[in-house]
C-alpha cells in the first residue's frame, strides 16, 4: 500500500484530501508545515508528497528543492495561483505534476495513481540497468545521470521519461507530441510549454556537451549514439 504525505496549512482541505485518499486505499500522513512533514516521513518514508505551494514559514518550493534527490518521493504540487507561470515554476524546480486549488479529489487521486504507476512500472522494468551515451551513464534505478568529471544529477519523473524516450530513439527526430506523451503520460493535463521546460532542465544537467538538438518545425533530436543501439 503506497504511503502519501499531504502537506498543506489549510486544515479543512488537508483533512478532506487525506480522508478521501484513505477511503481509496492509500496510507496517508498529513502535515501543516515542512517541519511536521519531516517528522512524519522520517518515521515512515513517503512514496509521494502532495505539497501546497504557498505556506507560512518554509514554502512549498523550498520543501520541493530539498525533497528532490535520488530515491526521494514523487511530488505533486498544489497552488491557489493556477496560471501557467506557477505551473512552470513548479516543474522547473522538479515537481512530477501540478494541480490548481481547489482541486477535485478524484482528479488528484488519478494523478497520484498515474505517477506511482509510472514509477512502479519503470522500476520493475529497469531494475539494475544502466544506459550509456557519450561520456554519460543513466542509472535507471536511482534516476540520475553520471559523468566522470561531474557530480550525479538526479532527474525528475518527466526528465527521466523524456531522456529514456531519446535513448530509445537516438539520432532520430522526435516530435513535440511524442515527447509530451513520453514525459507525462496520457493521464496528465499536459501543456506545450511543459515539454520545453523539461528539455531545458535536461540540457542544463547534461552541461556543455548537451546532445539535444532542436529541429526547427519538427521537434528535437538526441545526437549521441547510445551503447547497444
Amino acid at each position: 500500500m503506497s504511503h502519501v504525505a499531504v502537506v498543506d496549512d489549510d486544515a479543512d482541505l488537508r483533512n478532506l484530501i487525506s480522508d478521501f485518499l484513505r477511503a481509496n486505499g492509500l496510507t496517508v500522513s498529513s502535515a501543516a508545515s515542512g517541519t511536521e512533514m519531516d517528522a512524519r516521513i522520517s518515521a515512515e518514508p513517503a512514496d509521494l508528497v502532495v505539497l501546497d505551494l504557498m505556506m507560512p514559514g518554509e514554502d512549498g518550493l523550498s520543501i520541493l528543492r530539498r525533497l528532490r534527490k535520488p530515491g526521494g518521493p514523487a511530488i505533486i504540487m498544489l497552488s491557489a495561483m493556477g496560471d501557467d507561470t506557477d505551473r512552470i515554476i513548479g516543474l522547473e524546480v522538479g515537481a512530477d505534476d501540478y494541480l490548481p486549488k481547489p482541486c477535485n479529489p478524484r482528479e488528484l487521486l488519478a494523478r497520484i495513481r498515474a505517477v506511482l504507476r509510472r514509477r512502479g512500472e519503470e522500476g520493475g522494468r529497469t531494475n539494475g540497468a544502466v544506459r550509456r551515451f557519450g561520456a554519460w551513464t543513466l542509472d535507471m534505478v536511482q534516476r540520475e545521470v553520471h559523468r566522470i568529471d561531474c557530480p550525479p544529477a538526479p532527474l525528475t519523473d518527466a526528465e527521466f521519461r523524456v531522456l529514456v524516450a531519446f535513448l530509445d530513439r537516438p539520432q532520430r527526430v522526435m516530435t513535440r507530441d511524442q515527447l509530451i506523451a513520453a514525459g507525462k503520460g496520457v493521464d496528465s493535463d499536459v501543456f506545450d510549454r511543459a515539454i520545453d521546460v523539461t528539455i531545458s532542465r535536461l540540457r542544463k544537467k547534461l552541461g556543455q556537451d548537451d546532445p539535444i538538438r532542436t529541429v526547427r518545425n519538427e521537434g528535437y533530436m538526441f545526437t549521441l549514439k547510445v551503447d547497444g543501439e
